[in-house]
């Protein structure tokens, strides 16, 4: 049985939460990938940034619906959904944009297993974590070149 170590990337392009969402598209463009882990100076990781996370910086932003009456203003939608997208239109930094709650495996971890986490949770790439830190990635790739053996 094939398991997270034996189709995993181990060369692993990352970036810091401190990296300029600028360099976050060159490094896109210059690797070929649409996702990359953010680790901080030890490895550990610490979330994943996609190629979405970057062009959503693009669209353009949704104005809340209100309604005042008598000096109070009501939001009809979520105050702080509307917060969020400000924040994430003006981020400058990768810390600002990318996702914190990661789909993680173990180095043991089959690649059935792996399959269904990428199908059940929407994810492209799963990162092999032993602890907190990072040591390979599976993405959907391994997994479609695991598949000719």
């Amino acid at each position: 049985m094939l398991t997270a170590k034996d189709i995993m990337t181990t060369d692993v392009h990352t970036v810091t939460a401190e990296t300029e969402v600028d360099e976050l598209a060159r490094l896109f463009a210059r690797h070929n990938v649409n996702a990359l882990p953010v680790v901080d100076s030890e490895g550990h990781l610490e979330g994943v940034v996609t190629e979405t996370d970057l062009v959503e910086q693009d669209k353009p932003l949704h104005i809340p619906t209100v309604v005042s009456i008598f000096d109070w203003v009501f939001y009809l939608e979520s105050e702080k959904t509307f917060q969020d997208e400000v924040k994430k239109i003006t981020a400058r930094k990768v810390g600002e944009i990318c996702s914190r709650e990661v789909t993680t495996c173990a180095p043991d971890t089959p690649v059935a297993d792996i399959a269904g986490l990428m199908v059940d949770r929407s994810v492209h790439l799963v990162p092999v974590v032993e602890g907190e830190r990072l040591v390979g990635v599976v993405a959907r790739f391994d997994i479609i070149r695991s598949m000719r053996s």
